[in-house]
């Protein structure tokens, strides 16, 4: 219990530093806030106007104050208004945030469903042609970058075979084989990135268990080769997957942006590159803190799982 509250206590701290930095660091761009959104059509507002407007958005109080005011207000789930279109940020957030995450949990899924089994594979078969192309296609993948992906996947899906719509959205509940269409191309990008890792991650740990004495000892004995495989090399094998699983996961958070942007997904990217050309302080720092706290979650979830599957963990 004292390990699980620590990772807690840890991870509240980091939230708190990642809240400062990220308020800070938009507060010291140049440039007023009020001033930008008073400038329409390339006309200057007069000095007036914008000092009433930065009172009314309380740009005019000490930055202490004003960041000790939003810690409060983001600890009771406010995160503000809008400085652009006047809307709750935690509305825009509650609308877009599931559409991020079932894009980065279907990207995940697909990774382990295709990394874990062919990583397992690739070290049953050593060296062997399976092996060899499935090793040369992991470290391709890692470094083509995920925007390009998505480009060559809309080019050859939609415009060349046209198997698939190019992009878009359509709820769920409206049309759930349309919906599940929408999702497959930027799932596949999600998650292209994250399948190599899984792979390399799984063979390097099924080679590591497959030379244990503990897996000798069990061909030894005559135990079939797919209870010795499942029992005592997948679950070794499972360890670092999930820790490298809960690294990953902010990363995939991250590039899903490039990803909604390819595939005009309707998720937290739109509203957030919006945001920081307009200088919304509150929707940049709502939703960047809002992703953070998620990758912190994850990982306090990933640790979890981990310290199950190996109690040393614990001690550490």
């Amino acid at each position: 219990m004292i390990w699980y509250l620590r990772r807690v206590a840890i991870s509240l701290l980091l939230l708190l530093s990642i809240a400062a930095i990220v308020f800070f660091a938009l507060h010291a761009i140049p440039g007023d806030p009020a001033e930008v959104l008073l400038s329409t059509g390339g006309v200057s507002p007069d000095a007036a106007t914008v000092a009433a407007l930065r009172t009314k958005l309380g740009l005019d109080k000490p930055i202490l104050e004003q960041f000790a005011t939003f810690l409060f207000a983001a600890a009771r789930g406010d995160f503000g208004t809008s400085l652009v279109d006047d809307y709750p940020v935690i509305d825009e957030i509650a609308l877009r945030l599931p559409r991020t995450l079932e894009l980065v949990f279907a990207g995940a899924l697909l990774a382990v469903a295709i990394g874990l089994p062919a990583g397992v594979a690739a070290a049953m078969g050593r060296d062997g042609i399976f092996d060899r192309v499935a090793s040369g296609a992991a470290a391709l993948l890692l470094a083509v970058p995920v925007f390009v992906v998505g480009t060559l996947l809309v080019l050859l899906f939609a415009q060349v075979l046209r198997w698939m719509p190019a992009g878009g959205y359509v709820a769920f509940d409206r049309d759930p084989a349309r919906h599940m269409l929408l999702l497959t191309l930027p799932a596949i990008a999600v998650a292209k990135g994250l399948a190599a890792t899984v792979f390399r991650m799984a063979r390097a740990a099924t080679l590591d268990a497959l030379s244990r004495d503990h897996v000798r000892t069990a061909r030894a004995k005559g135990l079939s080769p797919m209870r010795v495989l499942l029992r005592h090399v997948v679950r070794n094998a499972l360890s670092p997957v999930v820790t490298v699983l809960g690294l990953q996961m902010g990363t995939l958070l991250g590039g899903t942006v490039l990803v909604e942007y390819v595939f005009n997904w309707p998720g937290l990217s739109t509203p957030l590159l919006r945001a920081v050309e307009g200088r919304d302080y509150p929707m940049v720092v709502g939703i960047v803190l809002t992703v953070s706290a998620l990758f912190l979650l994850i990982n306090l979830i990933m640790d979890a799982i981990y310290a199950l599957l190996d109690p040393r963990a614990r001690s550490a």
